[in-house]
């Protein structure tokens, strides 16, 4: 039976949990020993499996509390606050305006700079204070930054879309379907366009009205105190920094490498004493640890997923359950959502479906086009909802820098209705007009 695929069963349990505000990484433990338990594995090999995977994300883990600590060396030098106290003076007193233009500055998160989540305990913790002056709630925020976390690479075949687009087109090449990176551009515009759809609902609808927050004394994070800071050398080299990681990050394709680049060249240059160091390191923990562990143990999670074989079984059980293109079409958006959910991750998600979805898709008589919309929105879905996810962990570590901001109620729930509730719509409706 369907319902009792240890997929469902698990991510059910995990969403249940988070809502219920179980610690997040208590609520993934739970549900991976869940998944294990209703494949019958036995607790110990489930949890043997789970630490043996964490692996899997090591690499971002570390990428985190490095870029944790880059963040707080920039803050130290004041570099930060002269941005958000040039974002503070173009936006004061316009808190849509203020949203609206986060959720454009993340864009480029994806693909003008690819740095993902870098750039948000940097630059959004010196907003803080302005936010809370001028009442903005915070639930909205998080909408934007999960905007222009997701948005561009779902849509735009650059930076990060270009390696997402690719990775769909190479899995359905894999799959017997000839299709190339621009047909996959040319319809996940249609998934964007839900976003957009999903980003204004939430800023100028759902989210608009102030909300109150207690003020928190916060040093050196008030861009709106009225203090003018002017550009010196201490500056520029912190800058120097910041663009040594970018270039380093772009060379190699190394996050940590790019990350620790950027921290030794700010302490050569003398912007960041070596005294200070630990100081930095120990910033950077406390502010990213926490999302680092969550995303070690959510590898983990999805490993204990893939080795108990309940997500092929579920893909295949959503085979042989189709009936026509439409009904094909929810049950291929429905699982991805689920698979998503569980996994953390819309990259990693593709070449788990694809193997079904190519020949489902064809088989049901669906076009090329629809079957890339189907295929790329399902495995995007999910990702903006999902507690595991960084789409979702990165903008909780820039406003909960004060303690207000809860991860499950203040950003996953947002943004899992504004983003993947009209992606899915989007996709039964491009369905049904691609054909």
């Amino acid at each position: 039976m369907l319902l009792l695929n240890p997929v469902i069963i698990s991510v059910i349990v995990m969403s249940a949990l988070c809502l219920l505000k179980l610690n997040v990484i208590l609520s993934i433990l739970a549900a991976a020993l869940v998944a294990g338990l209703a494949a019958g594995m036995p607790i110990a090999e489930t949890m043997t499996t789970l630490i043996g995977g964490m692996g899997g994300n090591s690499e971002t883990a570390l990428s985190y509390v490095l870029l944790g600590a880059l963040a707080v060396a920039i803050n130290k030098t004041g570099l930060a606050t002269i941005l958000a106290k040039k974002i503070s003076k173009v936006v004061k007193g316009k808190a849509v305006v203020f949203t609206l233009v986060i959720a454009f500055v993340a864009c480029f998160s994806q693909n003008l700079i690819p740095v993902h989540i870098a750039f948000i305990p940097i630059l959004i913790p010196p907003l803080i204070p302005l936010m809370n002056k001028m009442k903005i709630d915070r639930r909205a925020v998080a909408c934007a930054l999960t905007f222009g976390l997701k948005a561009p690479y779902v849509t735009l075949g650059v930076g990060f879309g270009l390696i997402f687009h690719n990775i769909v087109r190479d899995q359905m090449i894999q799959n017997g379907m000839q299709v190339t990176t621009k047909d996959v551009g040319g319809v996940m515009w249609i998934a964007g366009l839900s976003m957009v759809v999903g980003l204004l609902l939430a800023v100028l609808i759902a989210y608009r009205k102030p909300r109150e927050y207690k003020e928190i004394k916060m040093d050196g994070y008030d861009a709106d105190d009225g203090v003018e800071i002017q550009m010196t050398g201490k500056h520029w080299l912190a800058l120097l920094g910041a663009v040594a990681a970018f270039v380093v990050q772009l060379i190699t394709k190394s996050l940590p490498l790019g990350a620790l680049a950027g921290l030794l060249v700010m302490v050569l240059t003398g912007s960041i004493k070596v005294s200070q160091i630990d100081e930095m390191m120990d910033g950077g923990m406390r502010m990213m640890a926490f999302i680092a562990f969550v995303m070690l143990v959510a590898a983990g999670y999805g490993d204990v997923l893939r080795k108990t074989g309940a997500v092929e079984a579920l893909v295949s059980a959503t085979a042989a359950m189709v009936g026509g293109k439409m009904g094909g079409a929810f049950l291929m958006l429905a699982v991805g959502l689920l698979v998503t959910m569980g996994i953390g991750t819309s990259f990693g998600t593709v070449p788990i479906i694809a193997a079904i979805y190519c020949p489902l898709g064809l088989k049901l008589g669906m076009s090329v086009p629809t079957i890339i919309l189907l295929l790329g929105i399902a495995a995007a879905l999910g990702d903006a909802g999902s507690p595991a996810s960084d789409s979702t962990l990165g903008p909780t570590s820039g406003l909960n820098v004060d303690g207000q901001h809860d991860h499950i109620w203040d950003t996953c729930v947002p943004t899992f209705v504004f983003y993947d509730i009209p992606l899915f719509i989007a996709g039964m409706i491009g369905a049904s007009i691609l054909g």
